[in-house]
This record gives C-alpha cells, sequence and structure tokens, in this order.
C-alpha cells in the first residue's frame, strides 16, 4: 500500500503562469499527474485548491506558500498513512501508471527514482519507505532535494524507449508548446519529438518546485 504526495505550489516564474493548471492535449497537467497513481490509497497535492481532483484528494499547504520543495514535502509527508510514498512534481504530462508500477517493483524496501535518457536521476518522480523519508527530513536544513534523497541511495530505474518521455516536465511556454506536439505525435501514431527539439533541457531542479533542470 502507498499513498502520493505531488508537489504543486511552485509559483513557476518562467513559465509566468500557475504550472499545475496548465494544460497539454486539453488537460490541467497536474490532472495528467494525479491519473498516473489511480492505485494510492491517499493522493496529498501540495498547492492551493485547485477543482478537478478525485474525490478524497488531500489539498495541504506549505508554509509559508511557495517557501519550496523541502517544506513542500514535510507539509505532504504530515498526511500520508501508507508505508510508502511515490513523490511526484506536478508538471509530468506523459508519466503513466506503468512507469511509476514499475518505480514501485525496483524500490522493494528501499527508494528508487525514476532516470532520464541521459542517466540523470529525476528526484521527484521517485518511491520510498515514508519512515526513510521522515527520518531524512529530521534535522534536515538544506532547500535541495537532491540534498535530502541522494543520501538515501536510491536505486536509479531506467524506463524501455517508445512512445513520449515519462520524465519530460513543463516549466516554460516553449516546454509546454513542446509537450502538445509530443502528445499530438503520439496520439496521430508518429515518432514523438525528443528532448533536443525543446529549447531548454534537462532534467530537474530542487532549488525550487519542479522544473526542466537537472537537480543539484
Amino acid at each position: 500500500m502507498f499513498d502520493a504526495v505531488v508537489l504543486a505550489g511552485g509559483r513557476a516564474r518562467r513559465l509566468g503562469a500557475d504550472k499545475p493548471a496548465a494544460t497539454v492535449a486539453g488537460r490541467p497537467l497536474l490532472a495528467w499527474v494525479a491519473d498516473a497513481v489511480p492505485d494510492a490509497a491517499r493522493l496529498v497535492v501540495v498547492g492551493p485548491h485547485r477543482p478537478g481532483l478525485a474525490p478524497g484528494a488531500v489539498t495541504v499547504r506549505e508554509d509559508p506558500p511557495g517557501a519550496g520543495p523541502i517544506p513542500a514535502l514535510r507539509a505532504g509527508l504530515a498526511h500520508v498513512t501508507a508505508p510508502h510514498v511515490t513523490l511526484l512534481a506536478a508538471d509530468l504530462p506523459f508519466l503513466r501508471p506503468a512507469h511509476l508500477a514499475a518505480l514501485r517493483a525496483a524500490a522493494g524496501d528501499g527508494g528508487a527514482v525514476l532516470l532520464d535518457a541521459a542517466g540523470r536521476e529525476q528526484w521527484l518522480v521517485g518511491h520510498w519507505p515514508a519512515a526513510r523519508l521522515r527520518a531524512a527530513l529530521d534535522g534536515y536544513d538544506g532547500a535541495s532535494v537532491r540534498g535530502l534523497l541522494g543520501p538515501l541511495a536510491p536505486v536509479g530505474v531506467t524506463l524501455p524507449g517508445g512512445g513520449a518521455p515519462p520524465w519530460f516536465d513543463c516549466d516554460t511556454p516553449a516546454e509546454l508548446a513542446a509537450a502538445d506536439r509530443i502528445s499530438a505525435a503520439c496520439q496521430s501514431g508518429g515518432t514523438a519529438p525528443t528532448r533536443g527539439d525543446v529549447p531548454h533541457a534537462g532534467g530537474m531542479d530542487s532549488g525550487g518546485l519542479p522544473g526542466t533542470r537537472h537537480r543539484p
């Protein structure tokens, strides 16, 4: 049994809008991510209340709002009751239940994080024992997600290629437009554009909430 925590309270300065509410293929980014964890016993969304979440979803705020991923994780984890938790960014339109099932299988009793095509850890696509996250947060005064999670030595999970990349996140208008192109290509049976087609490339940054940067 597992709960899911989605960090959805970032300021999204480069996007200039409410990022989790931005749409890809006509659906909010947050809706795509929420749909990727249908088996979660509880869905905890850290951020302002947004309509359209499934009944039973819990919405909480970090203190102060917009304080960053570590305070957001603390706020979300306070509502986790399952022994394991899937930790996710809110801007991953191509993340699917099968991807996270593979992550959970690889994690076993430890932790696991998704690796992108370059082998870089995507720290906000992970599955963890809740007790290990709580222990790691105790006394942690840093702001980096990698600084918190890296010492836990999670298993890195590489998924099979083909289709839209599940680690693709949307941090700018250009990346949102690219996600729409990828979605359209996949729906038409064509070849999905690669990350190299996007003006800004990389992984996910831990200095703030989810973005298209490698997290330090």
